[in-house]
C-alpha cells in the first residue's frame, strides 16, 4: 500500500515558504540521517533551485544513525555540491540536541552567504524539511530557549515563525512539510518507520514488515542483541512473531500479538533500543530506483 500524507494546512505553508525563500540567504534544509533521500522533500529542493539558493543539509539524529551510512551519505552530498548548478550545497551530520552540535550551524550557514551577517546586512536563514524530523528542536537549540512548539507527533508547527538571533542571524522556522505524493513506496515506509508520518496515514503492521525486512538484511547482530533470537532464514513477519514470542505478548486465545510485536520493533528503531541503523544508504538508493518502474526518468 503506498503511503500519503498532505495535510490540508501544508498547501498554505508552502505558499508562504516559496514567498520567504524570496528574502532569504541560505536555506537549512534538514533531514532524518537514518534516511536523508527519504526525508527530502522534492517540493523544498524545487523552491530552493527556483531561486538560487545555497543550502546546508543538516543530517539530524546522527547519534541513532549507523555512522558508516552516515559517512557515506556525507561524501555522496560532497560530490554533489562539486556539481551544484542551483546554489552551493553544504552537509554536516549532527544531533540538534546537542548543545555543541547546534552551535555550529550559523557558522556553517554563514559561510555559504559571506556577504550577509554585518550590521546592517543579517544572516536569514530559512530552516525546512518534513514533519517530526528536529527542525524546532534545532530553532530552540540555536534561540538557547523553548520557543518553537517540539512534540512527538508529526507536524506540531503550522506556520512560518520569524526569531532573532543576538549574533545578527534572523531565523525562519517553517512548518513541516510532505509532498502530495510520495513517489516511492518505499519512502513512505521509511518516513512511517521513522515517525515523520501521522498514524492515520499507514498501518503498524505494513510498516514494521518493511522495517523487519531493513533489519534482517543488515543489523542481524543487533536484531540477535536486542531480542535474544536467531534471525537466519527469517522474513519480516517471522521476526515480528518471535519479537512477541520473546516479549509475551499475546492476544486472544494465547496467540502472539503481531500488532504489538510491530509497535515494539517500530519503538525500538526509533528510540535507538536496537542500535545505530540508516535504512538507506548512497547504494540502496541507487539501486532502488534503477530497480524502479520509470527508472529513465528523473527521481
Amino acid at each position: 500500500m503506498a503511503i500519503g500524507w498532505y495535510p490540508g494546512h501544508m498547501a498554505a505553508a508552502r505558499r508562504k515558504v516559496a514567498e520567504a525563500m524570496a528574502e532569504i540567504d541560505v536555506v537549512v534544509e534538514v533531514l532524518d540521517a537514518r534516511a536523508p533521500a527519504a526525508s527530502s522533500n522534492p517540493m523544498l529542493a524545487d523552491l530552493r533551485r527556483h531561486r538560487q539558493r545555497p543550502v546546508l543539509k543538516i543530517l539530524n539524529k546522527a547519534d541513532l544513525a549507523d555512522p558508516a551510512a552516515t559517512a557515506a551519505w556525507l561524501a555522496f552530498f560532497e560530490a554533489e555540491a562539486r556539481t551544484a548548478k542551483s546554489g552551493a550545497v553544504r552537509a554536516v551530520a549532527l544531533s540538534c540536541t546537542r548543545a555543541a552540535d547546534v552551535a555550529r550551524v550559523t557558522r556553517l550557514a554563514g559561510a555559504l552567504a559571506p556577504h550577509r551577517g554585518g550590521m546592517e546586512k543579517p544572516l536569514r536563514l530559512l530552516v525546512l524539511g518534513i514533519p517530526n524530523v528536529g527542525k524546532s528542536t534545532l530553532i530552540n537549540g540555536l534561540l538557547k530557549r523553548r520557543a518553537a512548539s517540539v512534540g512527538d507527533e508529526p507536524a506540531v508547527t503550522k506556520r512560518v515563525q520569524r526569531y532573532d538571533l543576538a549574533d545578527r542571524t534572523v531565523l525562519y522556522d517553517t512548518p513541516g512539510l510532505m509532498w502530495p505524493a510520495i513517489r516511492h513506496a518505499s519512502d513512505g515506509l521509511m518516513l512511517a518507520a521513522s515517525h515523520a508520518i501521522g498514524v492515520n496515514a499507514y498501518v503498524d503492521e505494513e510498516v514494521a514488515t518493511f522495517l523487519a525486512g531493513v533489519l534482517l538484511a543488515r543489523y542481524p547482530a543487533l536484531l540477535a542483541a536486542r531480542y535474544g533470537c536467531d534471525p537466519a532464514g527469517m522474513d519480516g513477519p517471522a521476526l515480528i512473531a518471535a519479537v512477541a514470542a520473546r516479549r509475551g505478548l499475546r492476544g486472544r486465545g494465547g496467540a502472539h500479538d503481531l500488532e504489538r510485536a510491530a509497535l515494539v520493533l517500530i519503538a525500538d528503531y526509533r528510540s535507538g533500543a536496537l542500535g545505530r541503523i540508516s535504512l538507506e544508504t548512497p547504494a540502496t538508493r541507487a539501486a532502488m530506483l534503477a530497480a524502479a518502474p520509470g527508472a529513465g526518468e528523473a527521481a
